[in-house]
C-alpha cells in the first residue's frame, strides 16, 4: 500500500473513531459540568460536524434516532476504499 493510501486510511480511521466517541459521549455524558468533558465534546464536535451536518439536511431522523453517524461511517468507509483502490 502506498504512503498516500496509508494516510487516507489513517484519516478515515481517526474520523470514524471521533464519530463513535461523539455518539457514545452524547449517550453517556457523565458530568456535563466537567471542563474536560466539555472540551472533549467540543473537539469531537469540531471534527465530526462538518461531515454530519450536510447529511442531517438530507437524512431525516427516524423517530428520536439520528442515523446520520451510521450513514457517515458507511460513506467514509466506501469513499476510503475507492480512494485506496484508485491509489493502488
Amino acid at each position: 500500500m502506498s504512503i498516500a493510501a496509508e494516510i487516507i486510511n489513517y484519516i478515515i480511521w481517526v474520523i470514524t473513531m471521533a464519530i463513535f466517541a461523539r455518539v457514545i459521549l452524547s449517550w453517556f455524558m457523565v458530568n456535563p459540568t466537567s471542563g474536560f468533558v466539555v472540551s472533549l465534546y467540543q473537539l469531537l464536535f469540531q471534527i465530526t460536524e462538518p461531515i454530519l451536518a450536510p447529511l442531517r439536511r438530507i437524512i431525516p431522523t427516524i423517530g428520536m434516532f439520528d442515523i446520520t453517524p451510521i450513514v457517515a461511517i458507511i460513506l467514509l468507509q466506501i469513499i476510503g476504499q475507492v480512494l485506496i483502490q484508485a491509489l493502488s
